[in-house]
């Protein structure tokens, strides 16, 4: 039987590097996720810190990095005492053009068996994608209030 994973897909009117940006700028990624920054030179092996406000929030490996077409890094939720003590879980992304756009897959995996990391980023991530696909589109992201946990 296998483990439980979280896809999400969606097309994003703009270009694969502009989109690799917005997924690898610290003050980009700032804008959409919540007031989190991403903070890595996104090279294979090396670390990747999210934080908001001063405080980590998910430490990092980053596992893939080739811009502008696949991205993949280790994901552990810290600020959380429940989830800081689970396994590192898997986040990739895929961008791909189509169609006059960039499809965005998102897939999230590698959970333990009744983690409760899974359940958290079943929330975060869409309401994340969505903000990203508003802010590239129309230059504005998703008005969504900063206590989410993403």
């Amino acid at each position: 039987m296998s483990k439980p994973e979280f896809v999400y897909t969606t097309f994003i009117k703009t270009t694969p590097e502009k989109l690799w940006h917005a997924l690898t700028d610290r003050a980009f990624t700032e804008s959409y996720w919540f007031g989190c920054s991403l903070t890595s030179d996104w090279k294979v092996g090396s670390p990747m810190q999210m934080t908001r406000d001063g405080r980590v929030m998910n430490e990092c490996v980053i596992l893939e990095s080739d811009p502008p077409r696949r991205l993949c890094y280790s994901w552990l939720t810290v600020f959380d005492e429940v989830m800081k003590k689970e396994q590192p879980s898997r986040v990739t992304f895929v961008l791909e053009p189509s169609q006059g756009a960039v499809k965005l897959t998102v897939t999230h995996e590698d959970f333990a068996e009744g983690s409760a990391t899974l359940p958290s980023i079943s929330t975060g991530w869409p309401l994340v994608l969505s903000s990203l696909k508003s802010i590239l589109e129309t230059g504005e992201p998703l008005a969504f209030e900063k206590t989410v946990a993403a």
